[in-house]
């Protein structure tokens, strides 16, 4: 299981593809008016101290008739037994929904495709990747992304999010089909991607991964990227995340209490397990740390955590620090992948606190003449 588990985020490291959108139907995870939503199950929210001691119960207000869209692209989380997933959606992609993109509905409209990815299973096949095995889901992926843009997007603001394999696919979308293209750049009010190795020119903010598409620098900032990956622990001379070979280039760290004038970061998660049974819940037991359960949706866990991009040994990450008797999570499964299961959700608060700024920015933007 652990070794199942070593391979499952990062297994599109090496995407550099050119395939054309396949053009069939998009299945949706989440989808605007789709019964059953995932990405829609409420906002009530139970507020703990550090040390997990319940202190209140709050119901935040969604924005009212949001200007902008969420497209999400979820990680390796497929325990289907076949090389690809196909698109049926299990309980492990809700699940995934629920704890990566399901809070951005308090700001934008969720989109999430399905997408046929390299199952945890072929990864552990030791069946070599292929450029022609990895062009498969960056093709369903296109085609959603094409999908939506033309049948649902109507001038719309859009945020790009994805989490490790999601990350990398949405990196060869964009630096191919966004960064490109004046027109669908320009709408683009970031992209969120989480442990995908996001390189930027050493000492610099921008190039690397994508030209015209740097580092965000403040929370209102737009047609910029936010990525990071979270480690407790010095990362190992062996690191997955936060370290790269290419001349020139480091792995970009942004972190986004920092760009809200933050210090303290604000981890927001699912009052329900993962779905239990899969490796990814496995991964998540392997944290050594107690999930909150309250009866609501949501557990906030305000100002738990400190939170800065460091450079330690070679590598670029963000470094998170237990705070006030919060829990200090294990790396899992080893330390070579430090914090990666909570990339997400550790600073889930103020990533959705940026969105909804980036929102009222490019509402006042499109407002200009």
């Amino acid at each position: 299981m652990k070794r199942r588990l070593l391979i499952a985020a990062g297994c599109l490291a090496a995407l550099a593809l050119n395939p054309a959108a396949a053009g069939a139907k998009v299945v949706w995870l989440c989808k605007p008016g789709q019964h059953p939503d995932p990405c829609t199950p409420g906002l009530s929210t139970t507020v703990f101290s550090p040390a997990l001691q319940p202190l209140r119960v709050v119901h935040p207000k969604p924005v009212r008739k949001p200007r902008v869209d969420c497209f999400y692209v979820y990680p390796t989380v497929s325990d289907q037994s076949t090389i690809y997933s196909n698109r049926r959606v299990d309980p492990e992609e809700r699940s995934i929904a629920l704890y990566e993109a399901a809070r951005y509905s308090q700001v934008c409209r969720v989109y999430a495709p399905m997408y046929r990815q390299e199952t945890l299973t072929a990864l552990d096949s030791g069946v070599p990747e292929t450029p022609a095995r990895l062009s498969l889901p960056l093709r369903d992926i296109t085609n959603a992304f094409e999908t939506y843009l033309h049948r649902y997007n109507h001038g719309r603001g859009f945020v790009l999010i994805g989490h490790s394999q999601g990350a990398f696919l949405l990196e060869t979308l964009i630096a191919r089909d966004v960064d490109p293209r004046p027109g669908v750049r320009e709408r683009m009010l970031s992209a969120i991607l989480l442990g995908g190795n996001v390189l930027v020119r050493r000492g610099e903010n921008a190039r690397g991964t994508f030209r015209h598409v740097p580092a965000c620098r403040s929370a209102i900032e737009l047609g910029c990227v936010i990525a990071y990956s979270t480690f407790d622990q010095p990362p190992p001379v062996d690191s997955l995340f936060g370290r790269t070979t290419v001349t020139g280039d480091q792995v970009l760290c942004t972190n986004p209490a920092a760009l809200l004038g933050a210090s303290t970061i604000d981890p927001i998660l699912p009052s329900q397990p993962f779905a239990p049974g899969t490796l990814i819940a496995a991964g998540i037991a392997l944290l050594g740390v107690t999930q909150p359960m309250p009866p609501t949706v949501w557990s906030a866990l305000p100002a738990a955590y400190s939170a800065r991009c460091a450079a330690i040994d070679g590598a670029n990450v963000l470094e998170v620090t237990a705070l006030d008797g919060a829990q200090v999570p294990k790396p899992s499964p080893t330390p070579e992948w430090g914090l990666h299961l909570l990339d997400a959700s550790i600073e889930l608060g103020d990533l959705v606190a940026i969105v909804r700024r980036e929102g009222q920015a490019f509402a006042q933007r499109t407002l200009v003449p």
